[in-house]
């Protein structure tokens, strides 16, 4: 009887570090962005170009991180971003997508949420094999129900001011970027697991340069 309890006990114990241990993998914590670029807005603008070639390498952690918040992080205690907002909506969802799987980006937790096992950089490339090759592509979604019965132009324009931030930030840091509006945006949509109101609108495809 005392072995039957333990054998429980100790199966109790596995199953739950096993689920403890499977959620860890299923959400990263990001570092903290860095803010200490040197590069001035005139020369980030000077410097920025569409870039199709990328070096072999892993982004790291901390450089994304950086890039999600430029993108369109917390800058304020009110909690709005660093993107414009129509109507401050907020509709814009980032998804990383990379050769380990897809994740959902949280704002307010710096936090990567996994919603794919798989790599879904071919729906992103649609074709475009350069995209292959980059470590990263970041899908730009918008939620349009969070506009209400608001015109559905308001969505394309939030996409624009976050895509702007990610090459202006890529070209402040000397990384390669090209901003794209080719995808297969019903792939994704299945991919991503996203509702009806969700809607891929662009993505930007990221590294180093070569």
């Amino acid at each position: 009887m005392k072995k039957n309890m333990l054998k429980t006990a100790a199966a109790l114990v596995f199953t739950v570090s096993a689920t403890v241990s499977c959620s860890a993998q299923e959400q990263i914590s990001l570092p903290q962005p860095s803010k200490s670029l040197e590069t001035t807005v005139i020369e980030a603008l000077q410097n920025r170009r569409s870039e199709r070639v990328f070096a072999e390498k892993q982004m790291s952690d901390q450089d994304l991180a950086s890039l999600l918040w430029a993108a369109n992080g917390i800058n304020r205690e009110d909690g709005r971003r660093t993107a414009p907002s129509a109507i401050n909506a907020q509709d814009i969802d980032i998804y990383v997508v990379r050769a380990d799987g897809a994740y959902l980006w949280d704002a307010k937790e710096n936090t990567l949420k996994r919603v794919s096992d798989e790599d879904l950089r071919p729906l992103v490339a649609k074709g475009q094999d350069f995209v292959l090759q980059a470590p990263v592509s970041l899908v730009l979604v918008s939620d349009k129900s969070r506009f209400g019965n608001r015109p559905a132009n308001f969505a394309q324009a939030d996409a624009g001011y976050v895509s702007q931030n990610i090459c202006l930030y890529c070209s402040a840091a000397g990384w390669a970027c090209c901003p794209r509006a080719s995808m297969d945006t019903e792939g994704l949509k299945k991919a991503l697991q996203l509702s009806e109101s969700q809607e891929p609108m662009l993505n930007n495809t990221v590294g180093y340069r070569k």
